[in-house]
């Protein structure tokens, strides 16, 4: 199994993170690419893709995403397992906190992929988010705030490495 973890970034954190996600699954296993430098649709050859996106100002998306979002619409992504993560200041920006998160779900949803790695959002302050679940319990995909919560970043990561490895084994 090879997993494809698709990211974009402006700070480096995303990309960070992405790594992190790599160290814990296994270098092995997860194949980095940054879709400054990468097409989209090279996430076709992966069954399981993560995909990696941060929230800037105002509920607005990282502008690598931003470059590449109707690419999105051209992909087939029905028999294909997609985890997301996002990164987000839930202080600064408390009432866009992971919205660009929640936008992506949304055109993964349209294209078909199956979602896994919903993330509880306990231990979170904000005040709105496009990117909670219906019933408002959990974010879309794991949710990480390098500037208020730094150091729940490591084992957020952990733990949600361990979780969609484990639901995609029950696929």
């Amino acid at each position: 199994m090879k997993i494809g973890l698709f990211y974009g970034s402006t700070t480096c954190y995303t990309e960070i993170a992405a790594e992190r996600i790599q160290a814990t699954i296994g270098a092995g296993l997860v194949e980095l690419h940054n879709i400054k430098e990468v097409s989209l649709s090279h996430c076709l050859d992966y069954d399981f893709i993560i995909f990696g996106i941060s929230t800037w100002d105002y509920g607005q998306l990282q502008e690598d995403w931003e470059a590449t979002w109707l690419d999105i619409n051209a992909l087939d992504l029905s028999n294909k397992v997609v985890a997301l993560y996002g990164m987000g200041d839930q202080i600064g920006y408390t009432d866009w906190f992971q919205d660009a998160l929640g936008m992506l779900h949304e055109q993964v949803i349209t294209q078909g992929a199956q979602l896994i790695g919903y993330w509880s959002n306990k231990g979170y302050e904000f005040a709105a988010s496009k990117a909670l679940t219906e019933k408002k319990s959990h974010f879309v995909g794991l949710s990480l705030d390098e500037d208020n919560q730094y150091n729940l970043s490591e084992d957020r990561i952990n733990q949600w490495c361990e979780q969609i490895l484990i639901e995609y084994s029950e696929i």
